[in-house]
């Protein structure tokens, strides 16, 4: 790709930016949220066509001038998205050759569609039988029958925008290991990844994107290319510290903690035998950050959405108790009457209206604030919003900006933005940095920090664990549903977790 411009209403997303891929490698493409990684991977993949872009795209030596996404695929070029795009309620089989059928005369060839379906699956590493609907698949085997669908429409170069981002480890490492299989089998792959420890174990080269500019091409296998190397390209500079310095927790004397939760039980939605949240009492006191660790399946979100106005299971017993008293917390809007505030974990679905502005969703928690009567001082939000963009750093031309159009780093923002204008005085903040880059990551942390200091007591919940390390007083761990640990910060290390993590503790 040789100096391509790529600009939006407002914004010039992308300037003068180059690249080159080498036949038959892994290469990574690194830069923070809104860099212009994942518009570079459209405008290749054809997502935004030719005619909308300037520069020149080459592959395998000839010009390309894609008009569409099926002009790329028809070249061998298949780019698979942060959000799959698969059919839930279709079969894999059906999935795999959804647009790209196995038909004849316009009848569809199942024994041959179910056969080859059969053989990608193998492929792939993937023992369910064709006919398995996706809906009932895991996100990590959803990711492999994606790559399954690149491969029956025989990929020459496979782009994986943050394959890896919705995936616990095991999932990741197999992910990570199919892609060095497929770089055996000829296949040339582009990644875009944040996590730097999983470039370093897949590709040979990484491309550091800066504010829409191409800043220097690295080979990951040389000495010189360390994580902290990439992260100098990444931010502009040294980051000297991960984590914001923090202060040890001094705690308060007689005082009641901000939040209590005892004996909490919470049952499967369906399966309600099944209890996904087993006597759990926990307590965060003001000014603590408290975080919760738990492998997959453990039962940390479950326990911070019932307990946030019972959003998951059903058969949920026990007590909440903020400053002392016992409070009910029901509803959501009952929990947030009572200063509980909930940052999900899928801020696309559930913590953000991608198709409104980011005004309209920073003031959604806390309408009352904007308005009188049932009727939004819109000039009001307006301001509000302003001084959210402003001191929260998010990246947009205006608040009117459709949040759907802004990177994850900043559509976090706007989630953390919409929570603190409800001034709650507990937040439980469920993997709060999520597929963000570590420049903004640092961004989230000090406003974080910042929280505490203001004397709110925060919730954090974090499957990455230097992550819960750098930034929690005291650290609560979950397995299969129940606790099995509390680690005060100054014992706290990722072996003591993960120990606690994997016990089998009653």
């Amino acid at each position: 790709m040789r100096s391509i411009v790529k600009t939006f209403p407002g914004v010039r997303a992308l300037s003068d930016v180059s690249l080159t891929v080498a036949e038959g490698e892994v290469h990574a493409i690194c830069g923070e949220n809104g860099a212009g990684k994942s518009t570079l991977m459209k405008v290749l993949s054809g997502v935004h066509p030719h005619g909308s872009y300037e520069g020149d795209i080459l592959f395998r030596g000839e010009p390309c001038a894609f008009k569409d996404i099926r002009a790329s695929e028809a070249r061998g070029i298949v780019i698979i998205h942060q959000e799959l795009a698969l059919v839930p309620y279709l079969s894999i089989a059906e999935n795999l050759f959804l647009g790209n059928e196995h038909a004849r005369r316009g009848v569809i060839d199942w024994n041959e569609t179910l056969r080859h379906a059969a053989a990608l699956l193998k492929r792939v590493g993937l023992d369910e039988h064709p006919q398995t609907r996706v809906a009932d698949l895991g996100v990590g085997k959803q990711q492999l029958v994606e790559i399954a669908k690149a491969l029956a429409k025989e990929v020459r170069l496979l782009i994986l925008d943050e394959p890896t981002a919705a995936l616990n480890d095991s999932d990741s490492e197999r992910l990570i290991r199919l892609i060095k299989e497929l770089k055996g089998q000829g296949i040339t792959s582009i990644i875009i990844s944040h996590k730097l420890g999983e470039i370093a174990a897949v590709a040979d080269s990484v491309t550091v994107i800066r504010d829409g500019r191409t800043v220097e091409t690295l080979d990951v296998t040389a000495e010189s290319t360390t994580e902290d190397r990439i992260i100098r390209g990444m931010v502009g500079r040294d980051l000297d510290h991960r984590f914001p310095p923090r202060s040890p927790y001094e705690g308060e004397s007689g005082a009641h903690p901000a939040l209590e939760i005892r004996d909490w039980t919470v049952h499967h939605p369906i399966d309600q035998h099944r209890r996904v949240v087993d006597g759990v009492s926990v307590e965060v006191r003001r000014g603590e950050i408290v975080g919760i660790a738990g492998l997959m399946g453990a039962g940390r979100t479950e326990l911070a959405m019932s307990v946030f106005g019972r959003s998951y299971g059903r058969g949920i017993s026990g007590r909440v108790l903020k400053d002392g008293r016992e409070i009910r917390t029901r509803t959501v809007p009952e929990a947030i009457g009572h200063g509980i505030a909930y940052v999900t974990e899928d801020r696309k679905q559930y913590g953000l209206n991608l198709i409104d502005t980011i005004g309209r969703n920073i003031s959604l928690s806390a309408l009352g604030k904007v308005g009188r009567r049932g009727i939004v001082d819109e000039h009001e939000e307006t301001r509000v919003a302003e001084s959210y963009r402003t001191s929260m750093n998010i990246k947009a031309p205006t608040v009117f900006e459709q949040v759907g159009r802004l990177s994850g780093g900043n559509q976090q923002k706007v989630v953390l933005s919409k929570w603190i204008f409800a001034g709650p005085d507990v937040l439980i903040l469920d993997e709060p940095t999520r597929g963000i880059d570590v420049g903004a990551k640092f961004e989230i942390y000090t406003v974080i920090d910042k929280l505490a200091a203001e004397g709110r007591a925060v919730v954090l919940i974090s499957s990455e664990l230097p992550e819960l390390l750098g930034m929690c007083d005291r650290i609560y761990t979950m397995s299969a549903g129940r606790l099995t640990g509390e680690v005060p910060r100054a014992e706290a290390t990722q072996e003591v977790l993960m120990r606690h993590m994997t016990s089998d503790k009653r």
